[in-house]
C-alpha cells in the first residue's frame, strides 16, 4: 500500500530531526592572540570588541607574556596561552608567533587587525557538534549530542572576563588606555569526546573570580579545527 501524504509529512520530518541532531549551527569561533605591551595590539582589540557584540561570533583574547620584559607587564598575560599560539604555529606551519594574531575555527590564521579578511572568513558557512551549557546546583554542566562519524575531540572550557580598561604606564603603549573584550582567564580540558552522547561538569567556584561567562570548545586532537562551540554568562 502506498504512503500517505501524511506519512511522507512525517518521514521527512523525522529526517529533518536526525539531521539536526548530527549537526548544528555554531558560532565562529575567533581567537586572538594579543599583548597590552604592543603597540600594534589596539586596534585588533576593539574589532574583537566589536565580533563579541555578534551573535554568529564567539571571540577570545588570548594575552601572551613574551612582551612582558619590554617594559609593562600585562596583568592578563598567562603561560598558557604562549603554549596554545606555539601550537597552532606548528600545526598551521607557521614560521614564529606575533601578535596581534587571530585564528579562526583552529584552523585559518589571519592578521588581527587586517578586518576585510577575516570579515571574508566570517562570512563562510558553519555547522558542528550540537551542545549545551547550563548552571545547576553550582555547577556547570555541558552536554553533547551523539554525532556519527565524529573524530575524537577534546573539550576545551574556557573562562573570560567580558571586558575591562586598562591604562598602560610604560611600554609601547605608554600613556594609552586601552579597552578590551573577553579576555581569556583560565582555559582547561574537560575530557575527550569520540562521538557518542556524554556530560561533563565543572563546579562554578573552581573558575577565576573575574569570569563573567564561559565557553566551550569542541576541538579535534592535536588541537585541530573545531567543530563546536558555546557560551554561557555566568553572571
Amino acid at each position: 500500500m502506498p504512503a500517505s501524504p501524511t506519512q511522507h509529512i512525517l518521514a521527512g520530518a523525522l529526517l529533518c530531526c536526525a539531521a539536526a541532531a548530527e549537526a548544528a549551527t555554531r558560532p565562529a569561533v575567533v581567537e586572538l592572540f594579543t599583548s597590552e605591551g604592543c603597540s600594534s595590539c589596539p586596534p585588533a582589540e576593539a574589532f574583537v570588541g566589536e565580533l563579541s557584540r555578534r551573535r554568529d561570533v564567539l571571540a577570545l583574547t588570548f594575552h601572551v607574556d613574551y612582551w612582558d620584559d619590554l617594559g609593562w607587564r600585562d596583568r592578563f598575560g598567562l603561560p598558557g596561552s604562549v603554549e596554545r599560539q606555539r601550537s597552532y604555529a606548528k600545526m598551521l606551519k607557521l614560521s614564529s608567533v606575533y601578535t596581534p594574531q587571530v585564528v579562526i575555527d583552529g584552523q585559518g590564521d589571519f592578521v588581527g587587525s587586517d578586518r576585510a579578511a577575516i570579515g571574508r572568513a566570517l562570512a563562510e558557512p558553519r555547522s558542528g557538534v550540537a551542545l549545551t551549557l547550563a548552571v545547576h546546583d553550582g555547577a556547570l554542566r555541558v552536554d553533547l549530542a551523539d554525532q556519527a562519524h565524529a573524530t575524537p575531540c577534546d573539550i576545551v572550557l574556557v573562562s573570560y572576563q567580558r571586558s575591562a580598561i586598562s591604562p598602560i604606564g610604560r611600554g609601547e603603549n605608554a600613556g594609552r588606555t586601552i579597552q578590551e573584550f573577553n579576555i581569556v582567564r583560565e582555559f582547561r580540558s574537560l575530557g575527550r569526546w569520540s562521538g557518542r552522547q556524554q556530560s561533563y561538569q565543572a563546579r562554578v567556584d573552581s573558575l577565576p573570580r573575574d569570569a563573567t561567562d564561559v565557553a566551550v570548545l569542541v576541538q579535534t586532537v592535536g588541537q585541530a579545527p573545531i567543530i563546536g562551540a558555546a557560551t554561557l554568562a555566568l553572571r
